[in-house]
C-alpha cells in the first residue's frame, strides 16, 4: 500500500518548472501552485500580465492533488438552510457560482486539451438515515423550483440502479456534477500557465512579504527577492510564510482517502452502475467514486486530525472498515493507496476571497473546492484587473476563529462533537 496520493502517483510530473533564482519584478506574484494559483496565473497571463508563481513544494502537491477528484455543483450545506440564513437571492447566486465552477473546469479542459478524464456523470447524495431522506426531499423540491431543475430524488426501493449497497435510504441526484483525474488536471493547468509565459517556481516558499518603497510588494524567498505590483495568496492551509492573519481564520482539517486495486468492470457495474460521484449525509462524511482505471476510491473525514504517515494509516484503517460496511463484497480486495491532505475549512464552510491591505486572496473552500478554486482563480484575475463586483464572496466578512492562534488544538473536540451528532441525528 502506497502512502501517497493516487492522483499524483498516476499523473505525469510537472515538467515546466522555472530554473534559476527568483529576481526582478513582475506584474503579479501568485503564492501557491494548486488549482486556484494555476488557474489565476493562466488567466492573468492571457490578459498580458507578467506573472511569477511561487510554490513551496510541487505543483498540485497539497489539497489540489489530494482530494477525491469530484467536481460537483451545490453547497456542502442544505439549500433550504442556506436560503433561510442568507436569503433566497444570495443563496441562489452562490449556488449558481458552484454551477459556474463546473462549467469553468469543463471549459479549461477543452481549451487547454488537458487529458484528465473529465466526465459529467452527476453526483448522488445518499441518505444515511431515513429522516435524512426526508430532509433531502424537501431540499430537492426547493432546488427544482428555484435554482436547479436538474435534480431528482431516488427512493430506497429504486436505489439499486445507482448504488449497490443496502446501507442507504435513498438519495438526491445532482446531474451537473462531474468527476476527473484531478492530478492530471492541476498539472495540466500548470503546464498551460507555463506555456503562456508564467514563471513557475517549485520548492520556493514565500518567506517574507512587505510593502515596497514606492509601491507594490517585496517578496522574500530562499532563491531570491521579487518585486510585484500585485500579490495573490492562493495558499490554502499553508503553514509556510508570514500568513498569520489567514491561519487565524482557517481550520486545517485532514481529509483521508483509500483506493482499491483495479476491479473487474462487472463489479463496478454492480457497485456504481452509473459511475456517479457519491457522498453520504453524515457529519463525518464518507464519499466514493470509480477512477479512470477501474478502482474504487473511498474517502472521508475519518478522523479530525492532521495528515502525516502515521495519521494517514490510522485513518485508512477506519476508512477500510467503513468501505466494508458499505460494500461487504470488497472485504478481500487489496487497498493500493492511502493518503491524507489538509482541507482549508472556514467556520461556515463557505469560501473567502477579496483584498486586505493591498494583498488579494482566495481560499477556504472547505472540502468543496475542486470546481470553486478553479473558478475563483479565473475570477480573481478579473478582480485584480478592477472588476471587484465579479467576486461572489465580496460581501462576506471573515472574523478570526476564537482561540485559534496556533496548531488546531480543538480538532479532537470537533471530531467528538460530530461523531455524537451522527449517532443522535
Amino acid at each position: 500500500m502506497k502512502l501517497t496520493s493516487y492522483w499524483l502517483d498516476t499523473s505525469e510530473p510537472f515538467r515546466s518548472a522555472t530554473a534559476g533564482p527568483v529576481q526582478g519584478s513582475c506584474d503579479v506574484a501568485v503564492i501557491g501552485g494548486g488549482l486556484t494559483g494555476c488557474s489565476a496565473a493562466l488567466a492573468l497571463a492571457k490578459k498580458g500580465a507578467r506573472v511569477v508563481l511561487l510554490e513551496a513544494e510541487t505543483i498540485g502537491h497539497a489539497a489540489s492533488g489530494r482530494n477525491g477528484g469530484m467536481c460537483n455543483n451545490g453547497f456542502a450545506q442544505d439549500y433550504g438552510t442556506m436560503s433561510a440564513k442568507l436569503g433566497k437571492e444570495v443563496a441562489d447566486r452562490l449556488y449558481r457560482a458552484f454551477d459556474a465552477g463546473v462549467d469553468t473546469v469543463e471549459r479549461l479542459v477543452a481549451e487547454e486539451k488537458i487529458d484528465c478524464s473529465f466526465a459529467r456523470v452527476g453526483k448522488i447524495k445518499l441518505a444515511a438515515k431515513p429522516e435524512h431522506y426526508d430532509k433531502l426531499a424537501r431540499s430537492q423540491e426547493l432546488l427544482a423550483t428555484n435554482v436547479d431543475p436538474d435534480t431528482e430524488m431516488v427512493s430506497r426501493a429504486d436505489l439499486a440502479r445507482e448504488v449497490g449497497s443496502d446501507r442507504f435510504h435513498g438519495g438526491l441526484i445532482y446531474r451537473k456534477g462531474a468527476g476527473m483525474h484531478v492530478g492530471r488536471f492541476v498539472r495540466g493547468l500548470g503546464e498551460a500557465a507555463a506555456r503562456r509565459g508564467v514563471e513557475m517556481h517549485e520548492r520556493t516558499p514565500m518567506t517574507g512579504l512587505r510593502p515596497a518603497p514606492g509601491g507594490g510588494h517585496q517578496l522574500e524567498t530562499p532563491k531570491g527577492r521579487l518585486h510585484a505590483k500585485q500579490v495573490l495568496l492562493a495558499s490554502g492551509t499553508s503553514q509556510t510564510g508570514p500568513l498569520g492573519w489567514i491561519r487565524r481564520r482557517i481550520v486545517p482539517v485532514g481529509a483521508f482517502l483509500i483506493v482499491t486495486e483495479p476491479l473487474p468492470t462487472e463489479t463496478l457495474d454492480r457497485l456504481l452502475p452509473r459511475r456517479r460521484m457519491a457522498v453520504d449525509t453524515k457529519n463525518l462524511v464518507n464519499y466514493f467514486r470509480t477512477t479512470p482505471d477501474n478502482r474504487l476510491l473511498f474517502g472521508g473525514r475519518a478522523r479530525f486530525a492532521v495528515s502525516n504517515p502515521t495519521s494517514d494509516e490510522k485513518s485508512g484503517a477506519i476508512l477500510q472498515t467503513a468501505l466494508h460496511e458499505v460494500f461487504p463484497d470488497l472485504r478481500h480486495v487489496r487497498i493500493d493507496y492511502c493518503w491524507g491532505g489538509m482541507v482549508d475549512m472556514t467556520r461556515d464552510r463557505l469560501p473567502r476571497a477579496g483584498e486586505r491591505n493591498g494583498i488579494y486572496y482566495s481560499m477556504g473552500y472547505s472540502g468543496h473546492g475542486t470546481q470553486m478554486s478553479t473558478l475563483m482563480g479565473t475570477i480573481m484575475a478579473e478582480v485584480m484587473d478592477g472588476r471587484a463586483e465579479l467576486n461572489p464572496w465580496k460581501d462576506f466578512d471573515w472574523p478570526a476563529i476564537p482561540g485559534h492562534v496556533g496548531p488546531p488544538w480543538f480538532l479532537p473536540l470537533v471530531g467528538a462533537y460530530y461523531r455524537l451528532k451522527d449517532k443522535l441525528a
